[in-house]
């Protein structure tokens, strides 16, 4: 075993006198490793020549030293590394962050050439844990900021930011930190609505985190579709909408009167004469507080698709007709009621008074006169008419008697 460390120390001192002779051993310019991993660390051109001595160093310390078959091993990479006497390839495993460095290679030939290089390893962590933190509160068009902030662990090297797969630039409202970990935009626009990709990469590893934003708007734009002319008995609908982010809420007014229709469509079943006015849609936004209205006026009006009339025709005229018949069956008993009933009989039953008797009697009087004329004249029977007030006499003659009770 002493050998084996007289061996070691002899090759090292050669191998650190031999950087000084010349580096035709080439390597690729550094390799990458990851924590825990393995890496492997070989030249390109091994010599075609026999190996007397092949030592491997980490700066200036010695790893191995290999000589007439005889490998010693630094005690501090025990377990950790293994050498390929054919390919001169060093294999570095359970990498630590500590091991990233300058690695160095020396030949000694068996035609006494002494051929040396090197190459660079930097181990990193892998990328994990990637995160955006974004506002928590709503964002509202022209009025709020957002920040939007990274965070992750492992070897980081650069950051990358994206909005909807394409790079994400700085400009007058977005403004990038220092370190490139976070991002502020204000204050927002409807434009800035998507999704944002943050990217921590490093060689050996990447992660990406993703936010969606949104920003509200609105309602604007609000526009009812619909006919303005129509005719009798028809159905129709008008159909409002508006530009808003969330979706707006609709209520709906018919000659400023609120008919408690709060979908996107009114709609007429079935269309009569009190259907036209003005119709108020007014769309409204419970992000932003915001609230827009738009009017439509209806013309209903008698068209030759009219269909006829309405129900509400129909039973209006009913009713008009039932008044008047009313009206005129009423005039009729007022009229009745207010005329004088004609006495037809020639006596009258009961007691009454003086005057009613009286005026009951003298009708029986002329009767007797008129008799006797009857008879000195000659005459036939005389018809006689009465009335409430008058009695007419036909005589034979043409000759007439008013004879006033």
């Amino acid at each position: 075993m002493m050998v084996s460390y007289r061996l070691y120390w002899t090759l090292w001192m050669f191998s650190c006198f031999g950087q000084y002779l010349g580096q035709d051993l080439q390597f690729p310019e550094s390799a990458n490793g990851v924590v825990g991993g393995s890496v492997v660390l070989a030249p390109d051109n091994p010599p075609s020549t026999s190996i007397l001595i092949a030592q491997w160093f980490f700066a200036t310390t010695p790893i191995i030293a290999v000589g007439s078959g005889v490998a010693t091993v630094n005690p501090a990479y025990e377990g950790r590394i293994s050498f390929d006497s054919n390919t001169l390839a060093l294999t570095l495993q359970n990498l630590r962050l500590s091991d990233s460095g300058i690695y160095r290679l020396t030949l000694q030939t068996s035609a006494g050439e002494t051929l040396a290089g090197e190459t660079s390893l930097q181990v990193f962590e892998n990328v994990s844990n990637v995160r955006l933190i974004g506002p928590e509160e709503p964002l509202i068009e022209g009025e709020s900021s957002a920040n939007i902030t990274s965070e992750g662990t492992g070897t980081i090297t650069s950051v990358q930011w994206m909005k909807d797969n394409s790079p994400l630039s700085p400009s007058n409202s977005i403004i990038f930190s220092p370190d490139n970990r976070s991002v502020s935009i204000s204050p927002v626009q409807r434009s800035d609505s998507g999704e944002y990709q943050c990217t921590y990469t490093n060689p050996v590893s990447s992660g990406t985190a993703k936010l969606d934003l949104i920003i509200n708007y609105g309602p604007e734009d609000v526009f009812i579709k619909g006919q303005d002319v129509v005719d009798l008995g028809v159905r129709v609908s008008l159909s409002c909408s508006a530009n808003s982010e969330p979706s707006a809420s609709f209520r709906w007014k018919f000659n400023e009167t609120d008919t408690n229709v709060t979908t996107d469509t009114f709609t007429i079943d079935e269309t009569d004469f009190t259907h036209s006015g003005d119709y108020d849609c007014t769309a409204w936004n419970s992000v932003t507080n915001r609230n827009a209205s738009q009017r439509h006026a209806l013309l209903v009006k008698v068209g030759g698709g009219g269909g006829g009339l309405t129900t509400g025709a129909i039973v209006g005229i009913v009713i008009g007709v039932l008044v008047a018949f009313s009206g005129i069956c009423g005039l009729i008993v007022y009229l009745i009621k207010t005329k004088k009933i004609p006495m037809l009989n020639k006596e009258q039953k009961g007691q009454g008074s003086g005057a009613a008797a009286q005026s009951t009697q003298e009708p029986d009087s002329h009767y007797e006169e008129m008799t006797d004329i009857q008879k000195t004249r000659g005459d036939g029977p005389v018809p006689l008419k009465r009335s409430e007030s008058t009695i007419y006499v036909n005589f034979r003659d043409n000759e007439y008697e008013n004879v006033k009770h």
